[in-house]
């Protein structure tokens, strides 16, 4: 390992970067989490405590591993399950939510030690899991235009600011985006934001508990949305910008933070995918080996937010739903698209990842366990019945096709 040259190595765009991939969490991702927590119907306290969990989590996780392995890792909460606690509360208890966030997080730091992940990710169909995944995420998609009947000029006219900014400024897109957003609200609908000002989170402690329903419905779905959606490709950023690192650090150092940080609500910490570009990139700085600053300086922003949570809150509890609803739908256009193309894709399965979709995206609830579940196990077992034939004893086999033919089946 390189000795440490933190001083040497400080760059203004290096610092840039780091804040601005906190800055479209904030404007993207957590309002995924205020929408999981509106519809559990939790106090602003506890969801203060939601927010301290996840950024501190992500903090000191991203700061120990830029520092460790001088690369600039960039950590966040798991997005995709957050989106997935949209669907499970209010019928989801936040006792066995957080009992679901330990068992996850156990899981993912154990695959982490193990050196498991890259042959644990090839096992899994992946228009399967993309599926799944797009099916989560459709509804917030939808939402964004259901809202249009409450606040039609708010609606569109965040719908406006969104295509003029992704055509004119596409990195800074969200950003812009919240702060028009915000401006619209209190322009046209009247919000308030005279109550903002500086308050300090205070984390709440939230006593686990376990259920089969909640692991099955939250905690395995969450292990595979955060490897195949938050792990597979961040850590293929970072090997697409030259750094090659090994992925058991990362996931051991994210599970231990995930476990840390379950009990205050935190959901599990998974290395960022999105934002992460914005960090690996040559506008961090022209020197790949002094980019690990990026990774730091988003730890410690984080940092930041999680102590001033409580304002945070403040701010989207000043907003409408509209504009909650709206900015979550636009925030995921990306991820819908690059889904839903992921399932598409994959031609080898595709009637498979689209039964997936489909019974994921319909909110199904069956023994108690949620869609994304269920949308995965159906799925698998299409995967099995159609496009796999080594599992099938062949004489069965042979007898369900001639038995198709005697019925006419084409």
């Amino acid at each position: 390992m390189k000795p440490l040259t933190l001083h040497k190595d400080f760059s203004l765009s290096a610092v840039t970067a780091g804040f601005l991939a906190v800055l479209i969490s904030y404007s993207g991702p957590l309002v995924i989490f205020f929408q999981a927590a509106q519809s559990a119907g939790i106090s602003a306290g506890m969801m203060s405590s939601w927010v301290w969990a996840i950024s501190i989590g992500a903090a000191l996780s991203g700061i120990l591993l830029s520092l460790w392995l001088r690369v600039p890792v960039v950590t966040a909460w798991s997005a995709p399950g957050t989106a997935m606690l949209v669907t499970l509360f209010p019928a989801l208890s936040l006792n066995e939510a957080v009992g679901a966030y330990l068992t996850a997080g156990a899981i993912l730091f154990l695959i982490g030690i193990s050196g498991w992940f890259d042959r644990l990710v090839q096992a899994i169909p992946r228009g399967i899991a993309y599926a799944m995944m797009a099916g989560i995420l459709l509804q917030f998609g939808v939402g964004a235009f259901q809202s249009v009947a409450s606040m039609p000029a708010l609606a569109f006219g965040m719908l406006l600011a969104y295509l003029i900014f992704k055509r004119l400024f596409p990195r800074y897109c969200l950003v812009l985006l919240l702060v028009v957003g915000v401006a619209l609200a209190v322009g046209l609908e009247g919000s308030n934001l005279a109550g903002i000002g500086a308050s300090l989170a205070a984390p709440q402690f939230i006593a686990p508990q376990w259920s089969w329903s909640s692991t099955l419905s939250l905690a395995i779905p969450l292990v595979l949305v955060s490897l195949t959606g938050q792990f597979l490709p961040g850590m293929a950023i970072l090997r697409n910008a030259g750094y090659d690192t090994p992925a058991r650090p990362v996931l051991a150092t994210t599970g231990l933070a995930s476990l840390a940080v379950a009990c205050f609500g935190g959901i599990s910490i998974v290395i960022a995918a999105i934002t992460a570009a914005l960090c690996t990139g040559r506008d961090a700085h022209e020197d790949p080996d002094r980019r690990y600053v990026a990774g730091i300086a988003n730890g410690v922003f984080y940092l930041l937010g999680g102590t001033f949570a409580g304002t945070i809150i403040l701010l989207f509890s000043a907003m409408p739903k509209t504009f909650v609803a709206v900015l979550a739908g636009l925030a995921l256009i990306g991820a819908i698209t690059s889904n839903v193309m992921g399932a598409v894709n994959e031609e080898d399965h595709r009637e498979a990842s689209m039964l997936t979709f489909l019974a994921t995206a319909s909110g199904m609830s069956f023994f108690g366990l949620g869609s994304a579940f269920w949308g995965v196990v159906i799925g698998a077992l299409a995967y099995l019945i159609l496009h796999r034939t080594g599992w099938l004893p062949k004489n069965l086999l042979a007898g369900l096709l001639a038995a198709g033919k005697d019925q006419g089946v084409r």
